[in-house]
């Protein structure tokens, strides 16, 4: 089972819902970057399980460990990092029923498809998003690099149960715009409850999820995510390229769904002349005057902020009687969930997509600079 995204900066996920810890390995890390801890921590803990009433009621902790990689200062050294976050609260009974009874929507069934029973199943086993904590771990880790090189990466909530958050103002790349961008990444920054630009829609997206939830229902969402500060060049053509490099990294967060870039697929609606980005001098500098193109262009960056959006399709774990199979009878069953689950992978998700972003993103600076 492969669990491993990067070329330059490798990084290799380990552990399962209901093992002993979940944990990452990365190589490849420049050495001599000193790592706040703090600030890591904090990162980490915007993901962490049972801090809100909308989410599962799983309290774990999710301080990160790191175990090699840094030196007596707290600096990368070169050699691999590894981190470990322990699982301090499991309930693996709570699994029982699904030992035969796969949950419409999840992975239970093709995990058995392929494993023959074999797989994990409490929790979700190495399907869970409790993986996502360690991608968290290793992505804090490059979003401090990308600052020491003056690249900053920010998400939001841009569509939950229908209610749309205020975009990032990202696809124009006027001087005006770019000013109202940083006005929005650096309002996001303040640890709001819920990562929104417009804090009424966070407010209103929690009543909905409330109300999902009291219906034992469950809901998907969008969340955007933007890279500033990043030089045109640096990426690569055909199959290395930065949409290429990212995509890849975020379909391996569980529930993603859909991926698209800039204008994405309202593109398919517009004409080549509303489309194209026209270049204009800008401090000497040829620049796109709008970012249609979503900051790239043949793989390769433009200087425009990279703007990518990603789609999460609801929780599968919903706690009403659905239709499945006995896999031991092959017989019809009706299943009912039980354990401890969220009602949207989407608010807790933001961190996760800035994490595997910065991974991608330095891995794409480290491996294919601009020359």
């Amino acid at each position: 089972m492969p669990s491993t995204l990067g070329t330059a900066l490798r990084v290799s996920v380990f552990g399962q819902s209901h093992s002993p810890a979940v944990g990452c390995v990365v190589e490849g890390l420049p050495a001599g970057l000193c790592v706040d801890q703090d600030a890591l921590a904090a990162f980490v803990a915007r993901r962490a399980p049972g801090s809100d009433p909308w989410g599962t009621p799983r309290r774990e902790p999710d301080v990160p460990r790191i175990v090699s990689g840094l030196n007596s200062r707290g600096e990368t050294c070169g050699a691999p990092l590894a981190a470990v976050i322990e699982n301090t609260n499991t309930r693996s009974h709570d699994y029982d029923n699904l030992l035969d009874v796969p949950r419409p929507g999840h992975a239970d069934f093709t995990a058995w498809a392929k494993w023959h029973g074999a797989q994990d199943v409490p929790g979700g086993g190495h399907f869970s998003g409790r993986l996502t904590g360690p991608l968290c771990v290793a992505g804090g880790i490059a979003l401090q690099w990308l600052a020491t090189r003056g690249v900053t990466v920010r998400a939001h909530v841009a569509e939950l149960a229908g209610i749309e958050d205020t975009p990032f103002s990202a696809l124009d790349n006027s001087l005006a715009a770019n000013a109202e961008l940083a006005r929005q990444m650096d309002a996001l920054a303040d640890g709001r409850r819920v990562p929104t630009v417009d804090p009424r829609a966070g407010e209103l997206m929690v009543d909905a999820v409330m109300a999902t939830r009291a219906e034992k229902d469950t809901l998907g969402g969008i969340v955007e995510c933007v890279a500033t500060g990043l030089p045109a060049g640096t990426g690569s053509p055909m199959f290395d390229g930065m949409e290429n490099v990212l995509a890849r990294d975020l379909f391996g967060i569980p529930s993603v769904k859909g991926v698209e870039f800039g204008r994405g697929f309202a593109a398919a609606r517009l004409r080549g002349t509303q489309n194209n980005d026209a270049y204009e001098v800008r401090d000497g500098a040829c620049v796109p005057r709008t970012n249609n193109a979503g900051g790239i262009l043949g793989g390769i960056t433009t200087g425009a902020p990279l703007l990518v959006r990603c789609a999460f399709k609801p929780i599968s774990s919903v706690m009403v009687e659905q239709d499945s199979v006995d896999l031991g009878t092959m017989e019809p069953a009706r299943l009912e969930v039980r354990g401890r689950h969220d009602t949207t992978a989407v608010i807790r998700a933001v961190p996760v997509v800035e994490a595997v972003c910065a991974l991608g993103i330095a891995d794409a600076l480290l491996a294919w600079p601009a020359e």
